[in-house]
């Protein structure tokens, strides 16, 4: 493989799942898509390294500004991501306004009430992993109808991830599972009391989208939801999940066949 831009390495290093699946993208859109894994990276981590919820809404604010300014045409933010993402909405690759959405979504991790229920957890996967999804399928030319379907498809894998990261979290005293289920104060003391939690969740996730129709060139955008689904499965019946080879040939699979 050839050298990885600094956009590229970021997304292989902090999301290896999307990576993997962005390798599937046509050569020509893979850059502009690498730069939207590293920009959904930024957002994540608002919160994770923000000492205070106001500090991650200021860092929201600031990458919310830096695609407004990209719009208008505005100098680019020195960042190694920024100066990418400018340049990738200049020539109408990435959307502003899903992008936009992404760090709006991304707020909800700013309340320190949490998450209240679950179809309020829904929605937040729907704007922020499902956010991901819809504009990687808009940069791979998926057909607007389709675009619902990804969204969910986008959501299902983010649940999927959430439910996995429940002792990460923790460990830095967060929790977003729906406090309707259980307090985050009693996660963050003991992660493993969240164990029925997350298997309900897993067990009543909403059903996976049709993407029948979705073309090859946009399948990338879709492949998260292969190893999403494997996930939801093995939390619902209280599995570990750890990637392993299976999980990638399931994608090259799913990728060959164009169903993922």
């Amino acid at each position: 493989m050839p050298e990885l831009s600094p956009c590229g390495a970021i997304a292989r290093r902090h999301d290896p799942d999307r990576f993997f699946c962005a390798l599937f993208a046509p050569a020509e859109r893979r850059e502009a898509l690498f730069t939207l894994i590293a920009f959904n990276h930024e957002l994540a981590r608002a919160r994770e390294v923000a000492s205070h919820p106001m500090l991650a809404l200021m860092r929201l604010t600031w990458w919310r500004e830096a695609v407004e300014e990209a719009v208008a045409g505005r100098p680019v933010r020195q960042h190694e991501v920024a100066a990418p993402l400018h340049a990738a909405i200049r020539t109408g690759e990435l959307d502003a306004e899903g992008l936009i959405a992404m760090a709006e979504a991304r707020e909800a991790e700013t309340d320190e009430e949490g998450i209240e229920t679950t179809a309020a957890l829904h929605s937040y996967l729907r704007g922020t992993a499902g956010g991901f999804a819809v504009v990687a399928g808009r940069l791979l030319g998926a057909p607007p109808a389709l675009l619902p379907g990804l969204q969910q498809a986008g959501m299902l894998y983010g649940l999927a991830g959430l439910l996995r990261a429940v002792p990460a979290l923790a460990a830095q005293e967060r929790c977003l599972l729906p406090r309707e289920l259980i307090m985050p104060e009693v996660v963050i003391a003991d992660p493993r009391e969240a164990g029925p939690v997350v298997r309900q969740l897993a067990q009543g996730a909403p059903a996976p989208p049709d993407l029948k129709g979705l073309p090859r060139a946009a399948m990338a955008a879709a492949l998260p939801l292969t190893l999403g689904r494997r996930d939801l499965r093995r939390l619902a019946r209280g599995a570990e999940v750890s990637r392993g080879v299976s999980d990638r040939i399931a994608v090259l699979i799913a990728a060959i066949v164009s169903r993922p």
